[in-house]
C-alpha cells in the first residue's frame, strides 16, 4: 500500500497534478480536467493506463451527455477531449477492457440505452460503434463490465414499465453474448446498476439506488449476492449519492466512482474520486449455474 499522507496534503496536491499519487481515504481525480464545474458520470481507464474515458455533460459536447477522454502527460491528465462517435442522444457509461481491445458504451442514439463496443486499434484509436445487444430482448441497457478473462459481461437491464433497473450477466463466446440471467441475490426494489468485478472469483461492487440517492456496495459473489454489504467510504453513505465504482485497469489495487456528496475536495457538481479497491473474500465455488454457463450464445 502506498504511504498515506493527509487528505489537505491530498486535495492541494491534486490541485496541479489531477492524478491522485498518494491516498488516504480518497482523492478527486483530474481537478479541473476530469473533475469539472459540470456533472462527470462513469470514468474508465485504459489497460496502459495511458488514457481515462468519463461520461460528461459539459457544454463542449454533441450532445446532452458524451464521452471524452484525457491523456497522461507528465504524470498528469491533460487534453480533454471530446470522442469522435458521440451523438446527439445521450452517451454514457464507459468501460475500457482489460485486455484493452474494446471500450464499451451505453447511448440512447437510437432511442432507448443500448449497449454499444467499439474496437481499440493501434495507437489507441477508436473504430466505429457497433451495437452488442441480446436480439431475443429489447429492454434498455446500461453500465457494462466485462471481466478479466472476457467470459462474463456484467450489465443493467430496465425489466419494463414500472420496474426499476437490476443486474444481470452474460456469458461471451466468440465475441457475442450469451443468454443473460437476473443476479437475483443481488437486485432488490431500489435501482442496482454500475457494478465492476473484482478480480477473477465472481465478487463485484455495484450501485444501489432510491430516487435521488445512490450507494455502492460489494459482494463476494455476483451469482450469489453473498456478503453483500456498503463499502466503507465516509461520504458513501445511504443518504447521499455515490456511485458507478470501476476498477482502474491499469492499478487493480485503486478504483474509480463519483460523487456529489464528499465534502472535499470539490470540482463542480457530481466529481471523479479514487479510492482504494475493496478487499472482499473470495467464496468458495462462487460461479454462474449450469444453466447460464450452458446457454445458447446470441
Amino acid at each position: 500500500m502506498r504511504t498515506a499522507l493527509p487528505l489537505l496534503a491530498i486535495a492541494a496536491s491534486l490541485l496541479f497534478a489531477p492524478v491522485a499519487v498518494a491516498l488516504n481515504e480518497f482523492g478527486i481525480e483530474g481537478m479541473g480536467v476530469v473533475s469539472t464545474k459540470a456533472n462527470e458520470g462513469r470514468a474508465s481507464i485504459s489497460a496502459d493506463g495511458q488514457h481515462i474515458v468519463f461520461a460528461s455533460d459539459r457544454s463542449a459536447g454533441v450532445g446532452g451527455w458524451d464521452l471524452w477522454q484525457a491523456t497522461l502527460r507528465e504524470g498528469r491528465w491533460q487534453d480533454p477531449q471530446p470522442l469522435a462517435f458521440n451523438s446527439a442522444g445521450d452517451d454514457v457509461d464507459p468501460y475500457f477492457s482489460r485486455d484493452g481491445r474494446w471500450l464499451l458504451f451505453a447511448s440512447d442514439r437510437n432511442g432507448g440505452l443500448t449497449l454499444y463496443r467499439v474496437a481499440i486499434g493501434s495507437g489507441g484509436r477508436f473504430g466505429m460503434p457497433e451495437t452488442w445487444r441480446d436480439p431475443a430482448d429489447a429492454a434498455p441497457e446500461r453500465a457494462p463490465a466485462l471481466s478479466a478473462d472476457g467470459l462474463h459481461l456484467l450489465f443493467s437491464r430496465q425489466r419494463g414499465k414500472g420496474h426499476g433497473w437490476d443486474l444481470f450477466a452474460a456469458p461471451v463466446v466468440d465475441g457475442r453474448r450469451g443468454a443473460a440471467i437476473a443476479l437475483e441475490g443481488l437486485n432488490t426494489a431500489a435501482d442496482e446498476s454500475d457494478g465492476d468485478w473484482l478480480g477473477r472469483d465472481g465478487a463485484v461492487v455495484f450501485t444501489r439506488a432510491i430516487g435521488d440517492t445512490a450507494q455502492v456496495w460489494r459482494s463476494g459473489c455476483a451469482w450469489t449476492g453473498e456478503a453483500v454489504q456498503p463499502v466503507v467510504l465516509s461520504f458513501n453513505t445511504a443518504d447521499g449519492h455515490t456511485a458507478t465504482p470501476v476498477v482502474d485497469n491499469a492499478k487493480p489495487g485503486e478504483l474509480m466512482l463519483v460523487s456529489r456528496s464528499a465534502r472535499a475536495p470539490r470540482a463542480g457538481g457530481t466529481d471523479v474520486y479514487r479510492m482504494m479497491t475493496p478487499r472482499v473474500e473470495p467464496v468458495a465455488g462462487c460461479g454462474p449455474t449450469v444453466g447460464a454457463a450452458s446457454a445458447g450464445v446470441r
